[in-house]
């Protein structure tokens, strides 16, 4: 079975089949958390959260998983790979800005619940830096998208705020895989 490209919109409809009520940026979200964190059994714990007490003979919930599955192979296999190279998972560049507003609030969610979901003690793990980025997540998650606009500025305010988590996620996994740097 050949993977085909993951899109948002794609995604979005099989959680939905799937009763899945979180959006693909929070279930991105939540499996970056846990692989920047170290966790072993990241895919089982992940897909134990989205998917528990399903019926595994339901066609729409197998899609579901098979595209799940995937996310999961190319997330891990980017972050795992040389440069922590993934994308934080967000609509396309069309969709209007509230839409991808809401998206990134959702992803940072996902992400703090995912390295919640870890287990790791932020105090003696986690430098100082990147307990800060997490505080940063918290206040994106809690974003007013409702008060975007259509305008340059959201837009440019949303590239630096999705380069930002890509940031904020490396140090995470940068103190998780090497200790942290600073202790405070």
């Amino acid at each position: 079975m050949s993977d085909i490209p993951l899109n948002y919109e794609l995604v979005a409809r099989q959680l939905a089949s799937a009763d899945v009520e979180l959006s693909g940026a929070e279930v991105h979200g939540m499996l970056c958390g846990l692989l920047c964190s170290g966790r072993e059994d990241a895919h089982v714990c992940w897909s134990g959260e989205l998917l528990s007490g399903q019926d595994d003979g339901d066609l729409l919930l197998t899609e579901c998983r098979n595209t799940l599955d995937q996310m999961y192979r190319e997330t891990s296999s980017a972050i795992n790979g040389p440069g922590l190279g993934f994308t934080v998972f967000l609509p396309d560049d069309e969709t209007p800005v509230q839409q991808r507003g809401e998206a990134v609030s959702d992803w940072c969610q996902g992400f703090l619940f995912g390295v919640g979901l870890s287990g790791i003690d932020p105090e003696a793990q986690l430098s100082a830096a990147t307990r800060e980025a997490l505080g940063d997540f918290s206040e994106i998650s809690r974003l007013d998208v409702a008060a975007f606009g259509e305008n340059d500025e959201e837009d440019d305010a949303l590239i630096e705020i999705t380069e930002f988590l890509w940031v904020a996620a490396t140090l995470v996994h940068s103190d998780l895989v090497n200790g942290p740097t600073e202790r405070s």
